[in-house]
């Protein structure tokens, strides 16, 4: 039940305190401004009392010209009708994969948690505070404990979205997710839930071998197309004849589209996940050379590795029966699809490669990035001291500059 409203000094305009509200001192409860249309009560709730004091001026500037307020539209209704027409505010679009996301997100999370009956105008800062502190206790699922800090931030960024294109829209006054505080919880370290890659057998073999011998040859070249190149597994299975360059002594194969899941139509072909993963990844030529047998007599634009129907495999088809049995039977039944990309990340470091030139090959959009995942497969190990820039100056010696020696003058003069 709502907390009972409380005047101000501002007529039209109250003030909501929250239940544990000590009302000292200054306080985060918001402020109410109410008003009649068309024989209608209506309430818009705000952060600041010089925020309430300009909606309700402004509401009265508009009824006085004999203009139309907003009118009352509920959450739920406006919130599924804007995710099927929303393009976006940048210059590349919305595209239908995100807008699925966007709308199976809507419906897990902000639409479970207001009530059917709640209205656009009537959501203010401290509701979507209510939300944000509903979203931190919400199960990750596969017993991995409540949603991270990162995945609070992606269940938010649908609904903060949906907000702005409703005040844009004049529905609402302001955005009460602006400003919004997110958690920023401290981290657990955990060398379990680190992803790591494939574990050595020996001086000369990997595990991430062995679990490729042990893949049913109909899908073997697959991966290991994949373990030599650490490309995602959307894009691994998107790869047309066009993208792949076998010939001369430096064969390649381009990055240029994914597969994702769409829904109602299954996995379908799509752009990058970013501008960065467009990339040319090298690819060793004893490979080079098995693939350019299978895709010899094929037209450009068909799969390399097509599903049963000709189109792109399903993901979680090939993890469960084709991946889990392999990697079980090699004794790392915990490895996935990803553990081959950060196996491939373990031996570019291993090799000397640099963070920008790892960052480059795995398509990511920052080498700060590429450090941050990556960070625990390097040496830390501190190394020996640097060499000496003077190599024939005694430790013991000062340098020779003008106050070194005018210093030493000094000196010879007073003995």
């Amino acid at each position: 039940m709502p907390a009972k409203l409380e005047r101000t000094n501002t007529p039209g305009i109250f003030r909501r305190h929250h239940g544990d509200c000590r009302r000292e001192g200054r306080c985060d409860c918001g402020y109410v401004v109410v008003w009649r249309h068309r024989g209608r009560q209506h309430k818009a709730t705000f952060r600041t009392l010089a925020e309430a004091r300009e909606a309700k001026r402004k509401r009265e500037s508009v009824a006085a010209r004999g203009g139309e307020l907003p009118a009352k539209v509920l959450l739920h209704d406006y919130a599924r009708e804007w995710v099927e027409r929303y393009q976006g505010t940048g210059r590349r679009g919305f595209r239908e994969d995100t807008r699925d996301r966007y709308r199976a997100v809507l419906e897990r999370f902000a639409l479970r948690h207001f009530p059917p009956r709640t209205y656009l105008a009537d959501i203010g800062p401290r509701d979507v505070a209510d939300f944000i502190g509903w979203l931190v206790k919400q199960p990750a699922g596969k017993g991995r404990g409540t949603l991270s800090d990162k995945s609070v931030r992606n269940a938010l960024g649908p609904f903060t979205a949906c907000l702005a294109t409703a005040r844009r829209e004049g529905l609402i006054s302001h955005n009460p997710a602006t400003g919004a505080a997110l958690p920023h919880r401290p981290q657990v370290e955990d060398d379990g839930d680190r992803p790591r890659p494939f574990p050595r057998l020996d001086d000369s073999t990997e595990t991430m071998e062995l679990a490729v011998a042990l893949i049913h040859p109909k899908h073997r070249l697959m991966f290991e197309l994949l373990a030599a190149t650490g490309v995602r597994r959307s894009e691994l299975i998107a790869f047309r004849v066009c993208d792949l360059h076998l010939n001369g002594d430096q064969p390649h194969v381009r990055v240029r589209q994914r597969a994702v899941r769409r829904t109602g139509a299954g996995m379908v072909l799509g752009a990058l996940k970013s501008r960065y993963a467009r990339r040319e990844v090298p690819i060793p030529l004893d490979l080079a050379y098995r693939l350019r047998s299978v895709i010899e007599g094929r037209p450009e634009g068909a799969l390399v590795f097509p599903g049963a129907d000709g189109g792109p495999y399903d993901t979680h088809h090939l993890h469960q029966r084709v991946l889990i049995p392999a990697c079980t039977e090699a004794g790392v039944e915990w490895a996935g699809f990803h553990t081959f990309r950060h196996t491939v990340a373990s031996r570019l470091f291993a090799e000397g490669r640099n963070a920008v030139q790892v960052q480059r090959w795995l398509g990511h959009h920052s080498p700060s990035f590429t450090l941050d995942t990556y960070v625990h497969l390097l040496d830390g190990d501190i190394g020996s001291p640097l060499e000496p820039l003077r190599g024939n100056t005694k430790a013991t010696e000062r340098p020779q500059t003008a106050a070194n020696a005018a210093l030493a003058a000094l000196l010879e003069m007073a003995e």
